[in-house]
């Protein structure tokens, strides 16, 4: 996703916070050699194929596979088909074809991410730039692309590419490859989607940051879904599932995690989204999901249908600061609820900010639900249009944005601007007699004004007040 630097691909993740560890596929271990089933003897035409049965083997039957001297060429083939018959099981989705599965070092996998990306002085970053800088997550001293960079490297175990239909495991150990259950399970949802939905179809891509989210709420809330499903299966010994051997991981890298709450949520609220959609439709209801994805987070923080409010913007900056007309939504990101929840979580967490408690987080009431992105100051999102401001007049160009934020009342226009405000606030920044805000030191050291005007919040940021008021001339505080 666009957000991510992965858009052509879907992940698993691992997040791992202090005191909240995300749930983990149950260990389990096939200690009997594979047997046809007593019901199915002789079904081997794949002409005949059907749900639950894949490449000669059943979702049910146990298969010889022992990944404590990692995986041969037979037993990633009989690993890989009977994972995809379980997928086929649980999901009620056929595959077309079979799945190609391959491993990737890390370092190589790091280091492809990275040549991937675009240039760190492309117009895009420095568009992307002002968007991370403004949720304060990530400041002037780092930059975006490094941070998305330096946090997918470290904590993505697995991916699908639509691009070239087949898996790419992330391990610390390619000579002698293991693959954790859960996410070959995962991975392998993401290939039938593909097969059946075409994941490369223009529904799942987004010109907004907010868009990408939703639309990965519920491609990667169905394979979180189906990935639950089974490790529940194998916790309660209902399947025999592959053991995983213990070994030390090198994620390694220096995760920033604002950025790893923000592209985390998906995975988060998605299964909720979906366990919703089957309760009232069955699979039936997911596969139309999938067909016409949700549009903003807020659709899938809080299981709801409710659109977006459009929000209108006419370009008033002064003396040479210009929007990046093409970039975005006519120069505009929408960062959604998530983002924003991510931005009030990670400035309670890093600058001490009064603006959500960190422990909320873990405050979830679904079991499906690994972290709750639900918060007062987030809540009550209708939408928001982010719009990134240059000026190459001088010897240096110079950067800034104008964020207009609406809300559902007053009230919660309100709850956002004063959790704002303290984020400025927990940065030292002192209130100038014309209302602007100035942060004199640090990775966010600009000025801002931050305007309420009924249920519209709007913020404006340059590196100097005067500044400021050019970007945006005649907003009274």
């Amino acid at each position: 996703m666009r957000t991510t630097g992965l858009r052509a691909v879907f992940a698993a993740v691992l997040l791992v916070l202090a005191g909240c560890a995300a749930p983990t596929a149950a260990p389990g271990g096939d200690a009997s050699p594979a047997t046809p089933h007593p019901d199915r003897d002789g079904f081997d035409d794949p002409d005949q194929d059907v749900l639950g049965w894949e490449n000669g083997y059943w979702y049910d039957e146990p298969i010889a596979v022992d990944q404590s001297d990692g995986l041969n060429d037979s037993e990633m083939e009989a690993f890989v088909a009977r994972g995809m018959a379980r997928v086929e099981h649980i999901r009620q989705l056929e595959f077309d074809e079979r799945v190609p599965v391959s491993v990737v070092s890390r370092d190589d996998y790091r280091s492809a991410s990275a040549g991937g990306a675009a240039p760190s002085d492309s117009e895009f970053n420095r568009w992307n730039d002002q968007v991370w800088e403004a949720l304060f997550i990530a400041g002037e001293s780092t930059g975006s692309a490094s941070a998305i960079s330096a946090t997918t490297g470290s904590s993505v175990l697995g991916f699908y590419s639509p691009s070239d239909g087949e898996i790419k495991i992330v391990t610390d150990s390619p000579g002698e490859p293991t693959i954790d259950n859960a996410t070959l399970i995962h991975e392998l949802v993401h290939a039938v989607q593909d097969q059946r939905f075409d994941l490369t179809d223009a529904r799942f891509r987004s010109e907004t940051q907010d868009g990408d989210l939703a639309t990965d709420g519920v491609i990667e809330g169905d394979a979180s879904y189906v990935e639950r499903q089974y490790s529940e299966r194998c916790a309660a010994g209902t399947w025999d599932c592959v053991a995983t051997p213990d070994t030390q991981n090198s994620r390694g890298g220096d995760p920033n995690l604002g950025v790893l709450i923000t592209i985390y949520q998906p995975y988060s609220d998605g299964p909720v989204y979906v366990h919703d959609l089957y309760e009232r439709g069955g699979w039936e209801a997911v596969n139309d999901a999938l067909r016409n994805p949700p549009v903003s987070t807020e659709q899938t923080i809080h299981v709801t249908d409710e659109s977006p409010r459009p929000i209108s913007f006419a370009d008033e900056g002064t003396n040479g600061w210009t929007t990046f007309p093409d970039q975005g939504v006519e120069g505009s990101d929408t960062v959604g609820e998530a983002s924003m929840f991510a931005m009030f979580w990670y400035q309670a967490r890093t600058s001490g900010a009064e603006t959500v408690r960190v422990e909320s987080i873990a405050d979830t009431n679904s079991r499906y639900d690994t972290y709750n992105y639900d918060a007062e100051p987030s809540n009550g999102w209708a939408n928001d249009r982010l719009f990134p401001y240059r000026n190459a007049a001088g010897a240096e160009t110079d950067y800034g944005y104008v964020w207009v934020t609406e809300w559902d009342t007053d009230g919660d226009a309100r709850e956002f601007r004063d959790a704002y405000l303290n984020i400025l606030s927990a940065h030292d920044a002192t209130q100038r007699d014309d209302g602007i805000y100035v942060v004199e030191d640090g990775p966010f050291n600009d000025a801002f004004r931050v305007v309420r005007t009924g249920d519209r919040v709007v913020v404006v940021n340059g590196p100097t007040p005067a500044d400021v008021d050019e970007i945006r001339p005649g907003l009274a505080s």
